[in-house]
């Protein structure tokens, strides 16, 4: 079993649902600690990170420490998602700002 920290949007992001959205996110990245659930590498410039599929809703991770956590980094509707992480990503290289 890995540990999974959760970055501060991700615990922001899922607070702010509703109950029964908010429940399944909890018990979503519960399983994931034991890397249960729709998980996907992804492509492209996001090549380095995951994706973990809750309903319409998709949580972006890495592995980090020898693959001993994962690291929850960005959660958004499945529709905006990887194009609003992608854009942080970038500004962050070019800002100098650390992830």
């Amino acid at each position: 079993m890995r540990r999974v920290e959760l970055s501060d949007q991700v615990r922001r992001f899922v607070r702010s649902r509703a109950p029964e959205p908010r429940k399944q996110l909890r018990n979503s990245l519960r399983d994931l600690a034991r890397e249960r659930g729709e998980i996907k590498h992804l492509e492209g410039p996001l090549k380095d990170y995951f994706r973990l599929r809750v309903g319409g809703y998709r949580i972006i991770f890495q592995y980090t420490r020898a693959g001993k956590v994962i690291q929850c980094v960005f959660a958004e509707r499945r529709d905006i998602v990887y194009e609003i992480y992608e854009k942080l990503i970038h500004s962050r290289l070019l800002g100098g700002e650390e992830e």
